[in-house]
């Protein structure tokens, strides 16, 4: 067996700690950053991540950074006295304000979020479902499988699935602990516009089909209630006071004065006088004289003294 032997000194397997270029390459690195943004504040130290290459870390003073960091890594060649940026960016720092982590669109999903016209993706092993059942054609198999379990179908909902949609609607606005369901009078289950669930769900819900009640088309509790009950007890009213029937006088006349424009009213029109012929005109004259002059005759003797 042959032995090898080297020669020359092994490389040192010690690491440098310090680099006075890189480190004092502080305005070198902020220059670089100034260039790019508005937000660099004070410098909040150096470190050295192997030999020739380092990096300067400032503060981010953007609104809404609180707590991130600017980097920027420097480097120089052997024996060079000068640093070169090599990159530089922004980190989160202790405390900063960080999106939460993410999640697939269908994991991200709520119940409210799907919309009428989105779909969700298959989810083969869906904890909510189990196996269901496939017509056999045996009749009497089939029937009780598929007519009263209702498990014609690849999957149907597991225990625990119907557990929790029984206790979501127990307990939501259809349930007996709504604040309509205190004042109701009767309870659904007396109710004659309830059509039963079937299976197990059956024996607490059914779903209403009144469509005066403001549960119409909703899923409730047999224990709930609301004003619209098919046997409703409240006495009908009537109106509070009587309206008279319309009296119309067909006899009865009214004169009304009509005005012009401006809402005066007009005044009458004098009559005319009828005109004299002219042949008896020279006669009509001369007895007017005749009557004047006795007149005058008249008041002269009233006027003058007695024996004048």
């Amino acid at each position: 067996m042959s032995t090898v032997t080297f020669t020359g000194k092994a490389p040192s397997s010690r690491r440098s700690t310090k680099d006075a270029v890189l480190e004092g390459a502080v305005e070198v690195a902020r220059e670089a950053l100034s260039s790019t943004t508005d937000g660099v504040g004070e410098h909040l130290g150096f470190e050295l991540e192997s030999e020739r290459l380092g990096i300067h870390w400032f503060a981010a003073t953007m609104p809404g950074y609180l707590g991130w960091r600017w980097y920027v890594s420097v480097s120089r060649a052997p024996r060079s006295r000068t640093a070169t940026v090599c990159e530089s960016g922004l980190l989160p720092g202790d405390g900063s304000l960080l999106a939460p982590a993410w999640l697939p669109w269908s994991e991200r999903l709520a119940p409210g979020d799907l919309g009428p016209t989105d779909r969700l993706p298959h989810v083969a092993d869906d904890e909510r479902l189990e196996r269901g059942y496939v017509a056999t054609g045996e009749p009497e198999l089939d029937r009780l499988a598929i007519v009263e379990l209702g498990l014609g179908r690849d999957r149907v909902m597991n225990a625990k699935a119907l557990d929790a949609a029984a206790t979501r609607w127990y307990h939501g606005s259809q349930g007996p602990e709504s604040s309509g369901a205190r004042v109701a009078g009767k309870s659904c289950a007396a109710c004659g516009f309830v059509v039963p669930l079937a299976g197990s769900l059956g024996q607490l819900f059914g779903v209403c089909a009144n469509e005066w009640s403001p549960d119409d088309g909703k899923v409730v509790s047999l224990d709930h209630g609301c004003g619209a009950h098919s046997e409703t007890d409240v006495t009908p009213q009537g109106h509070e006071w009587s309206q008279s029937d319309l009296v119309v006088n067909e006899h009865g006349i009214d004169v009304v004065e009509s005005t012009d424009v401006s809402g005066a009213t007009p005044e009458p029109e004098a009559a005319p006088e009828p005109e004299a012929s002219q042949e008896s005109g020279g006669a009509q004259e001369s007895e007017a004289t005749q009557e004047t002059e006795a007149a005058q005759e008249i008041a002269d003797e009233t006027a003058s003294p007695s024996g004048s």
